[in-house]
């Protein structure tokens, strides 16, 4: 793994968890700028897929087992998208609050993925 990318996915996504974080604090839903954020995490974020799958695929191994990599590689993936698809079924604050949510998943998994693979 790429320690500067699981680094950068990790700062934007709590980047976009405090953004969607103060709009949910001021009563607001999601927007299209947060929509382009949660782009952003994401394609950071299937870089990361991309990359993890590749150093797979080269021969390396991860410490803690490759499925259990492979899985958090694909949670990761999924968290902030799956949150902006439920913040578009609830067009309220808390529509915000669920990306903050998933967006904090994501930073997390950012830190299991650097264990899981022997940081």
């Amino acid at each position: 793994m790429l320690d500067a990318l699981t680094v950068v996915v990790a700062v934007t996504a709590l980047a976009l968890a405090a953004w969607c974080g103060y709009a949910a604090y001021r009563d607001q839903p999601t927007k299209d700028w947060h929509f382009i954020g949660m782009a952003v995490v994401t394609a950071l974020a299937l870089i990361q897929l991309i990359v993890g799958v590749v150093q797979l695929a080269r021969g390396e191994d991860a410490r803690d087992g490759t499925v259990t990599f492979v899985v958090y590689l694909i949670g990761a993936f999924t968290a902030v998208p799956a949150a902006g698809f439920l913040s578009l079924t609830e067009r309220t604050r808390w529509g915000s609050a669920t990306v903050a949510a998933g967006a904090v998943v994501l930073a997390v998994l950012q830190v299991r993925l650097y264990d899981i693979w022997g940081g």
